[in-house]
């Protein structure tokens, strides 16, 4: 690597470090004993698939270039420091931001399942952050749903050739905003309004995190046009290793 590749995986390494010990407390993850054990089994099973799928595309990409690993721990990084920082809601309640948007961009949907439920882990045992019993909901809504939809719209951007910047930034907030729709449907369907039902519960719960989610996830998609300027700028070749394509 040149000196400037090294003096970037050190900032963000700075980073990391401190903002990794930033405080805890309750945000949007659903929190432990929260879902009834029925639909804590349901949703970690509807995770297996793709977390088999995304064990096995990690495993393909570093047999074939073992120097993907540095991207691939740079991605799982940032996921874990921008959904550790909780921003209090005027409604109540905490939101955050997911960053699993960059890694879908760089090694697809399917790999981040696996970051993700390596930094859901993490958070629910070291900063009580989400819990274990949901950790299958929780892995569905911000590792598997919100990367899907990130990677989808960015695609799409591409074939339609809209500006590549605007590809990235449109593809981050909109999975952000996509995992919290996700969240709230969970808890509507495990907690049903007496009066309008799973309709009603949803849009309760989504109103509870839209004041600072909408805005949340505008900050996630500009920083993550951010990075992916400064890694065009500064790790092209380690962005063709892995198949990264700039497109018009």
């Amino acid at each position: 690597m040149t000196r400037k590749q090294k003096k970037l995986i050190a900032a963000i390494s700075v980073f990391s470090v401190f903002f990794g010990i930033y405080p805890a407390a309750n945000a949007m993850h659903i929190m432990e004993g929260y879902l009834p054990v029925s639909y804590c089994i349901a949703w970690g099973v509807l995770c297996l698939p793709f977390l088999v799928t995304g064990f096995m595309k990690i495993r393909r990409t570093l047999n074939e270039n073992r120097r993907a690993i540095t991207l691939l721990a740079m991605s799982g990084a940032f996921i874990f420091v921008i959904s550790s920082l909780k921003i209090p809601s005027v409604t109540g309640s905490c939101s955050h931001m997911t960053g699993t948007g960059f890694g879908a961009i760089l090694f697809g949907p399917c790999s981040v399942s696996i970051l993700g439920v390596i930094v859901l882990v993490f958070q629910a045992i070291l900063l009580a952050h989400g819990g274990l019993t949901t950790l299958g909901a929780n892995t569905f809504s911000m590792a598997i749903a919100g990367p899907f939809v990130t990677y989808g719209i960015y695609r799409l951007c591409q074939k339609c050739r809209v500006n590549h910047m605007v590809s990235v930034f449109l593809g981050a907030a909109l999975g952000d905003l996509f995992t919290y729709c996700v969240t709230s449907v969970q808890l509507s369907l495990a907690y049903p309004s007496e009066a309008g039902g799973i309709t009603a519960s949803t849009v309760k719960f989504l109103s509870v995190f839209a004041p600072t989610q909408i805005p949340l996830a505008v900050v996630e998609g500009l920083l993550t046009t951010a990075i992916v300027i400064c890694l065009e700028s500064f790790a092209k070749s380690e962005l063709n290793l892995i198949g990264y394509k700039k497109e018009a």
